[in-house]
């Protein structure tokens, strides 16, 4: 079987050609060192306030309310005409968010109505020309920004819901863009990269465009203004930094430059005038909390307002903001400029963020018996205070296992957060992630036992996932001596080349001209019948309920109660075509029987995306990057003595039908290529790690889950 199609293999090839763009790392590290961005949703949306024809409109989004209150396109023009925002004040708004200790503003130029907050040659559905208001919004707030010295960013959808080729609204987030709506988008954006001086990010939002037209409107943008940073939702993974979803606060690593959106209620981003807003207090805490989270965990913070349509701030928002502006004045040195936490262990009492000389603990609830362990913590201490209360004093210890911290019982983390700086007189060392004993004569490092990297891979909003781009290990020597190495790979990663990570030296490694080694039968295998489930609404990622220990016949899945449905006439080593809706899955599954622990290879032919599981574990998991017929994966399946339990999600994300299939008649064969050898001594940490080398993207998958490394004792 065949990795890839002949298109595929082409598409990588003349994607090759095209290097991803790299900034000025002094300007993506101005950018990332900010970590906290005022959001501003603003627009003839909100006049409205959420209500039509008297009657507040609780479904969907307010700054949808078009769409989600079937307004029909004249009609909701007509709403410019009552857009006269008096109380609109930008340099009050920059004055805000500076109290509120934001370093930059990022507002909607354009939202998915096509209404644009700026003057533009290219439509008269805009601020100065349809309005009573007759005056530019983006550029008063860029010059304001200028003025009071926030950098200054934009928002803007590309789907535009008053262009006429982007009707009918339908319900989805990744409307098709046509190519006409491409080149109107194009002109909108050169427009505003260049009248509206320096613009710190982009901020593009919906619609589906083709993998060139996303990398030419990257390159459009970085043209124009190099140092402008462009979020992921640019599509096709052309962004510069991932985009998380809405209000998402991750709890795992992010292996690129990222940023978290929050709006202060998760039914709106813009004005809704029938809020219930609730307590300041308790909110002021919710987003003081995301901001922490945030931050400690390596991204930065858009929070976002929506102001009214007279132009004046909700004062339960500004309120917030303030509180937490006060929160930042006296422990800001703790978020400003921060690194993640260093270590790669979660405490209950709070979050960590780090600086070169210094580590600070975030307390947001006070540690059980007022103690705090951070263990392994070395370096020579210098100080240990609560930031903003210099005579606040704090016991501590130190030794081989670390550093325990007593918490004074007068510190009130009910009423404020507090913040602990331990500073050190030259430098400080934590364990490393993932440690992993080299106590064996052999040891193998593979996708299962890997710490992993993540990003956010797809086409557009609705087919994004969860994508992997860097694995690491940390081995620690039992004993000093002589390592080799030899690494493994299949028929799916042959002709990749990954920047392999090793003892702290990176090479590139192509996965070429390996030497031929039979996998070993060691024992026989039976192949079960097949099941399906489905098809049921879906995105990439994730199932319907718990993967491990399905039944067929019992049904599963959390809300939906899928049920599995014996598939009799089907075989493997066959495909099958089954209509589909779009955004819908199907599940495959198929138990294994195994006579021994044994390695298998299994083929894998999917549409628009997969996720390959073995036992419950996820083997393996990608999208259509170049939206071919059908995509052939080879998969390494680790099978266990006795039952394995094969499931299969095959995602649809555009098409009319769904090409599937499991074949179990591969040649049994892997390939190897030995590495120089490694010298290791006893107790001392050595990182290992591997990542594509120049891929497509930063965000794009490794695909490496067949790779293995051995390291064998000389």
């Amino acid at each position: 079987m065949k990795q890839k199609s002949g298109i595929l293999l082409f598409m990588l090839l003349l994607w090759s050609s095209f290097s991803f763009s790299q900034h000025d790392p002094k300007a993506l590290k101005a950018w990332q060192d900010q970590k906290y961005t005022m959001f501003i949703h603003y627009g003839i949306y909100s006049v409205l306030g959420g209500v039509w024809e008297g009657k507040p409109v609780a479904k969907g989004l307010s700054e949808q309310i078009q769409a989600h209150a079937g307004i029909y396109s004249d009609t909701y023009a007509k709403v410019a005409k009552r857009f006269n925002p008096e109380k609109w004040n930008p340099d009050s708004i920059v004055s805000l968010a500076k109290k509120a200790g934001m370093r930059s503003i990022v507002i909607t130029s354009k939202h998915h109505d096509g209404f644009c907050m700026f003057k533009t040659n290219t439509t008269d559905f805009n601020v100065v020309d349809a309005t009573p208001y007759k005056r530019d919004v983006l550029k008063e707030l860029s010059e304001a920004c200028k003025r009071g010295g926030l950098r200054f960013g934009l928002y803007f959808s590309l789907i535009d819901w008053h262009f006429p080729q982007a009707s009918p609204i339908s319900s989805s987030n990744s409307d098709y863009i046509t190519p006409e709506h491409v080149e109107y988008n194009k002109k909108q954006i050169t427009e505003l990269l260049s009248n509206y001086g320096p613009i710190s990010e982009l901020w593009f939002d919906m619609g589906s465009q083709s993998a060139t037209e996303s990398r030419e409107l990257r390159d459009l943008v970085h043209r124009l203004q190099p140092d402008c940073m462009i979020g992921s939702r640019i599509g096709n993974d052309m962004g510069d930094f991932n985009v998380m979803g809405d209000n998402q606060e991750p709890d795992y690593t992010i292996g690129v430059p990222w940023q978290s959106p929050a709006s202060f209620f998760d039914e709106t981003w813009s004005y809704r005038s029938w809020q219930n807003r609730g307590s300041e207090e308790e909110k002021t805490r919710e987003k003081l909390t995301s901001l922490i989270r945030v931050v400690s965990r390596g991204g930065n913070f858009l929070l976002n307002i929506g102001p009214k349509g007279d132009g004046s701030v909700v004062d339960f928002e500004k309120d917030v903001l303030l509180k937490i502006g006060k929160w930042l004045d006296k422990n800001g040195e703790a978020i400003y400029a921060a690194d993640p936490d260093p270590f790669h262990i979660s405490f209950k009492w709070g979050s960590l963020t780090s600086k070169t000389n210094k580590i600070f603990l975030h307390l947001l609830e006070r540690p059980e018996n007022g103690q705090i362990t951070l263990p392994g913590l070395q370096g020579k201490i210098k100080s240990i205070a609560v930031l903003g209360e210099a005579k606040q004093k704090i016991a501590f210890s130190q030794d081989q296992s670390g550093v325990k911290i007593s918490v004074p019982e007068g510190l009130d983390i009910q009423k404020e957060f507090k913040v602990i700086a331990i500073t050190f007189v030259n430098g400080y060392q934590v364990p490393p992630a993932n440690i992993i004993a080299l106590n064996k004569e052999e040891i193998l490092l593979n996708s299962h036992n890997a710490f992993k990297h993540y990003s956010n891979s797809g086409i557009d909003y609705n087919t994004r996932y969860q994508s992997t781009v860097k694995e690491s290990w940390t081995l620690q020597a039992t004993a000093s001596g002589k390592y080799v190495p030899r690494i493994y790979y299949s028929d799916q990663e042959k002709n990749k080349t990954i920047d392999l990570e090793l003892n702290g030296k990176v090479s590139a490694v192509s996965f070429s001209d390996g030497k031929i080694e039979e996998l070993p039968k060691s024992g026989g295998l039976s192949w079960g019948a097949i099941y399906l489930s489905g098809p049921s609404g879906a995105g990439i990622d994730g199932f319907p309920g718990d993967i491990h220990a399905l039944n067929s016949g019992i049904a599963w899945g959390k809300n939906t109660g899928q049920t599995w449905t014996k598939k009799t006439e089907w075989k493997n080593n066959e495909q099958y075509t089954l209509p589909a809706e779009t955004e819908t899955a199907i599940y495959l599954m198929q138990e294994i029987n195994s006579e021994a622990d044994q390695s298998y290879l299994a083929g894998i032919t999917s549409t628009d995306g997969v996720i390959v599981t073995l036992n419950g574990e996820i083997l393996a998991k990608h999208n259509n990057p170049f939206k071919e017929a059908k995509l052939n994966d080879v998969i390494l399946l680790p099978l266990k003595k006795g039952k394995n339990q094969l499931l299969v999600k095959f995602y649809n994300g555009y098409k009319k039908d769904i090409t599937v299939g499991i074949s179990n008649n591969l040649k049994q064969q892997i390939y190897y290529k030995d590495l120089p050898e490694l010298t290791m001594e006893k107790g001392k940490y050595y990182p290992f790690s591997w990542q594509l080398h120049r891929p497509l993207s930063p965000h794009t998958t490794l695909g490496l889950s067949n790779v293995a490394l051995k390291l064998h004792r000389k």
